[in-house]
């Protein structure tokens, strides 16, 4: 008997991508076959997918880039794509169909809906993205992985959370160590969208601080490659340790040592801060679509597990304020840690595997 056949559509940022992931593992964990439709771009989010995942590129395409001519072929490469997705799904019939948002999901989505195919979304932010809009009334369910998430009146969603890489899941719940008179470790990690600002202000906003509180920081601050030169003077000038890079590869084990981390408020930043559970200062990106990042950010903030920082209030000064209002304060700064693991959904990936299968007519599996 061949295994049923799950059809992932996703792509455009490793946002929709990275909980992609996490949903195609459990799935051929539970002997599923897992295939991803996804575009040419979408297709360099694929390194980290089990080999077993079948990446098939369809056409797609957006009005968000381009100039006229590019926006005027925007309706015929969807259409390409669709029907691209139509012939592979009659080849091999899909038992589900689940978009995580991006242009590149439109075609497989689109192509289910045609053929009358079993199909859901998961949106990762506080606020549907707009592809994941189109299909809302279109799916037979939603699963969000912030919440509260905005949906359209008279729809329903339910709160899976988002799924998580598994080495986050390897420190879900890591003990946390107060900050005190001993080693006190800062990690600060901003989007490739909007990190200069991260770079203008932390840097200062930590010399800022009194030297007792000072002279304990460690700090690990991920900042563009060309912003890093001179934000490692800024720390070295303030006489702090800091490493500065364009990329950390161990961002979750990091994370885990880390009793302070100052951070953009994108979907999967807020997961691993959760699973793991630790305080923020969380400065939403402000261009974000329907300013979702503030959306995401919401939950942790009003758990008091999270200070909010929005862009037009940040300065060193303000930054420098919060800081030292949660390192000064073992307790409190404790407290939000357990505030943030409270929140944390290390099951979301099984949860919603778990609608998967139900949404395929089939018994959810029981879990490993």
């Amino acid at each position: 008997m061949i295994a049923p056949l799950l059809v992932i559509a996703a792509g455009g940022t490793g946002g929709h991508m990275f909980p992609a992931q996490s949903l195609a593992e459990v799935m051929l964990a539970r002997g599923w076959r897992v295939k991803l439709s996804t575009d040419e771009r979408g297709a360099r989010y694929t390194q980290g997918f089990p080999h077993e995942v079948v990446i098939e590129q369809v056409p797609s395409a957006t009005f968000a880039r381009g100039g006229l001519v590019a926006k005027a072929r925007v309706p015929l490469r969807i259409a390409a794509g669709t029907l691209s997705a139509r012939r592979g799904f009659r080849r091999d019939r899909p038992a589900a169909v689940v978009g995580f948002g991006g242009y590149p999901s439109i075609p497989a989505l689109a192509a289910a809906v045609l053929m009358g195919l079993p199909r859901m979304i998961h949106e990762q932010n506080g606020v549907l993205g707009r592809v994941n809009q189109l299909f809302a009334r279109r799916v037979a369910g939603i699963a969000c992985g912030t919440w509260p998430t905005d949906v359209p009146a008279g729809v329903t969603a339910t709160h899976v959370g988002n799924p998580v890489r598994a080495a986050i899941l390897e420190r879900a719940g890591a003990p946390y160590m107060p900050p005190g008179p001993h080693p006190v470790s800062v990690l600060v990690i901003g989007g490739s969208q909007g990190a200069r600002i991260l770079s203008e202000t932390v840097p200062p906003a930590l010399a800022a601080l009194d030297g007792e509180l000072r002279r304990h920081l460690r700090v690990s601050h991920q900042a563009r490659a060309e912003d890093a030169e001179a934000v490692a003077a800024q720390y070295a000038e303030a006489g702090i340790d800091a490493e500065v890079q364009p990329f950390f590869h161990d961002v979750p084990a990091r994370m885990a040592e880390a009793q302070l981390v100052i951070s953009r408020s994108g979907a999967s930043s807020i997961a691993d801060l959760s699973v793991i559970g630790r305080p923020a200062i969380l400065i939403p990106f402000a261009a974000a679509a329907a300013d979702h990042q503030t959306a995401n950010a919401r939950g942790l903030a009003e758990a008091g597990a999270a200070e909010i920082v929005t862009e037009a209030e940040l300065s060193p000064a303000r930054l420098s304020d919060c800081v030292a209002g949660i390192l000064s304060d073992p307790a409190r700064a404790t407290a939000m840690a357990e505030a943030a693991l409270a929140l944390g959904k290390p099951d979301a990936a099984q949860e919603l595997a778990d609608m998967v299968e139900t949404l395929a007519g089939q018994e959810p599996k029981e879990r490993a």
